[in-house]
């Protein structure tokens, strides 16, 4: 950690405190401070080593509302996925075991954001923020909730109803059946979420598999008829089954209506 700060340093800090700014790029410091493009390189990698400022991505450096006092400084991870996709014009969510953890279907926090977006996909660090970004199409993106953080940053975490619709669509990324079935049973019992949701979201979100699961486990839940029939209706009539839970074998009782063999207890 960097105790003491040079002249560049103060000056960087300053430049950015008095034109309110959170984030700067290569080529930001040369004329503001009157230096070359090598000792603005430079500087960026001191701070950025000494954890003072956040490197987002080549060239782009977040940095904080006050100077670290005998510290190190690290964004919080809504403001790093904030920057980091905002730098791309892109749309994002916050998903997947984040979310499960939000709405107390999982107690363990992760350690890592993952976060369906429109522009970026692998995994990504911003300063101590490991992010695990997972592209999808423009129409994947929606039934969302804001979230406010203490640095006044505002982020979106996919719904309730949406992650319960995910913990079933992409099971094999988060290894969340079958879980999720009670996840969605108990949700519904205790009415955080209507079944009238759950089946919007399977409509538009899902696919052929995760509609057939999904109607499955809601008729086993006795939901109206005229909600299984909009699912129903999306679907083509066909003699293949698929597993109830993916990752087990296929061996149980046949439900002919959804194309679904019931092995959650195989």
């Amino acid at each position: 950690m960097k105790q003491t700060l040079g002249n560049l340093e103060r000056q960087l800090f300053a430049y950015a405190q008095m034109r309110g700014l959170r984030t700067l790029r290569t080529g930001d410091l040369t004329t503001a401070l009157g230096i070359s493009r090598k000792q603005e390189s430079k500087l960026f990698t001191r701070l950025s080593t000494a954890r003072m400022i956040a490197q987002a991505r080549r060239g782009l450096y977040l940095i904080p509302q006050r100077l670290p006092l005998g510290g190190s400084w690290a964004p919080s991870e809504i403001l790093a996925l904030n920057t980091l996709i905002g730098d791309r014009k892109g749309r994002y969510q916050i998903c997947g075991p984040n979310a499960f953890n939000r709405y107390g279907y999982d107690e363990q926090v992760p350690n890592r954001i993952y976060v369906y977006n429109n522009r970026l996909h692998g995994e990504r660090k911003v300063g101590p923020v490991q992010l695990t970004l997972i592209k999808v199409a423009d129409r994947r993106l929606g039934s969302t909730e804001e979230t406010a953080t203490a640095d006044g940053e505002r982020g979106l975490y996919s719904s309730r109803a949406r992650t319960l619709l995910d913990a079933v669509y992409d099971w094999s990324r988060f290894g969340s059946l079958p879980r999720a079935y009670e996840w969605i049973r108990a949700d519904l019992k205790k009415q955080r979420v209507t079944a009238r949701d759950l089946v919007q979201v399977t409509l538009r979100y899902g696919d052929v598999g995760t509609i057939r699961r999904m109607g499955y486990c809601l008729e086993q839940e006795g939901v109206e008829a005229s909600l299984l029939q909009r699912l129903e209706r999306a679907l083509k009539p066909t003699r293949s089954c698929i597993p109830c839970v993916p990752s087990r074998a296929k061996r149980g009782t046949i439900n002919r209506r959804w194309g679904v063999v019931d092995n959650a207890g195989t």
